[in-house]
């Protein structure tokens, strides 16, 4: 009998960790210093496991670290336990339906259970999901600089470039003149060749974002990243259709219902996928898929989520070319991560492994 015929689940288990950043960071609505993920693995009776990782964001999603645990002790066990680990689609649906509010918990089972499937299949996990032998690659990511003094920004983006990045993402939207200044700076400083992207966080209004970019113009921007409230989509439309810099959707987008209102209103120029806050794979192809048909590129990005997490994100960017982009970051300054090596910085370009699955495993013992 081969390891697929015999890919009951026999045991679940979760545990959390909490890792302190190497430097600490400051967004428009947070300041961050420590991060707790929650690790989860399944076996089977085959004896493969499949490993995953919840990072919940409290702000964004209203997830914590403990409902994670708390929704697994209470739905995922009683699902998962018994059943066959390859009906990943069914388990999903069954799970999707029963946590609601915690999309973090539903990311880290697809993750896990995909993870069973590339293991059992003896393939990395961006094939099983359609990619090319040349993903293994990588993908360019950006580095975040968080909000700073304009020099300490200056010299934080010139420290991120001489360690290979060539793609850097400003945080701001607590000053517009000092976040259009220190914008201007990190061009002079980074030349012309670095790709510079800024994220406000929903912290401007429409009249700020677009005069932000009139003063950010000679910086040459990709694009801005959710200048305007989350809880207004109308004024992310508003900004969309003034401005030639194109604009992309990131807090207010939690679910493939919100892609399609985005699309039908064309309320941005692009989409920023979290696995987090959309909650996992499956559902983050949906969107990826809405996004697709309405002309919108994607961007992978994460929350401060340890490498097992960026793995997965990697894997599913590599396997969609509507995915472009890659914002795959949250675990570089995470110490104490038990996952670390699940994917392979190289000069600013993220690698899988090349193992079977998400190609790391991880274990709470």
């Amino acid at each position: 009998m081969s390891p697929g015929e015999r890919a009951k689940l026999t045991r679940v288990e979760a545990w959390p960790v909490k890792m302190r950043l190497a430097e600490p960071y400051v967004i428009a609505y947070e300041s961050v210093e420590e991060a707790t993920n929650v690790f989860l693995r399944l076996e089977t009776d085959a004896g493969v496991v499949g490993c995953g990782c919840a990072g919940p964001d409290e702000d964004v999603c209203g997830e914590t670290a403990e409902d994670v645990l708390t929704a697994t002790r209470e739905v995922l066990e009683p699902v998962l336990r018994g059943n066959h680990a390859l009906r990943a689609g069914p388990l999903l649906e069954e799970l999707a339906a029963a946590l609601a509010g915690r999309p973090a918990a539903l990311a880290m089972a697809d993750m896990a259970l995909r993870d069973i499937a590339g293991k059992v299949s003896g393939l990395p996990l961006y094939r099983m999901l359609g990619g090319e032998a040349e993903g293994a690659e990588g993908m360019v990511t950006s580095v975040t600089v968080g909000i700073l003094p304009e020099e300490e920004t200056v010299r934080c983006a010139r420290r991120w470039l001489e360690r290979g990045f060539s793609c850097l993402k400003l945080k701001g939207g607590l000053d517009r003149e000092a976040d259009a200044a220190r914008a201007l700076k990190v061009r002079e400083a980074a030349g012309e060749d670095v790709e510079l992207r800024f994220d406000a966080n929903g912290g401007y209004t429409v009249e700020e974002t677009l005069a932000f970019a009139r003063q950010v113009a000679p910086a040459r921007l990709e694009f801005i990243e959710q200048p305007t409230p989350r809880d207004r989509p109308e004024l992310l439309a508003e900004v969309a259709a003034e401005l030639e810099l194109a604009v992309m959707a990131d807090e207010l987008l939690m679910s493939p219902g919100d892609a399609r209102a985005i699309a039908s209103t064309r309320g941005a120029d692009m989409l920023n996928v979290k696995l987090m806050k959309v909650g996992g794979i499956a559902r983050a192809m949906e969107i990826d898929e809405v996004a697709c048909s309405a002309g919108m590129p994607v961007m992978i990005g994460c929350m401060d989520e340890a490498a097992l997490a960026i793995a997965a994100g990697l894997h599913l960017a590599l396997a969609r070319p509507n995915i472009r982009y890659a914002d795959l970051d949250g675990h570089f300054d995470l110490e104490g991560d038990p996952s670390d090596g699940a994917v392979i910085l190289e000069d600013g370009r993220l690698r899988p492994t090349g193992k079977p699955g998400l190609g790391f495993d991880v274990s709470g013992e």
